[in-house]
């Protein structure tokens, strides 16, 4: 259940790195990516706290990060 929780949090936060990129679509390309690594580390951490197994962590975030890939992938397909 904790593998399941975690992947709807970070779902949450990769919707918010969306929404910033968004945001910023003016900005340099280099500040995309770092903004990328921030929420990407936020991810982690958010993991980390609640699973407190770092290999789970990394690899949930790994899925939870493909998840909301295809999602994002498919919806930019449709429109």
């Amino acid at each position: 259940m904790k593998v399941y929780a975690v992947v709807m949090l970070q779902l949450i936060i990769w919707s918010g790195y969306t929404f910033t990129e968004w945001l910023s679509k003016h900005d340099h390309p280099l500040y995309n990516v770092i903004m990328f690594i921030i929420f990407f580390y936020l991810a982690v951490i958010l993991g980390n706290y609640i699973m407190s197994s770092a290999r789970k962590t990394f690899l949930t975030t790994l899925l939870s990060l493909a998840i909301y890939a295809s999602f994002h992938f498919t919806l930019s397909f449709f429109t």
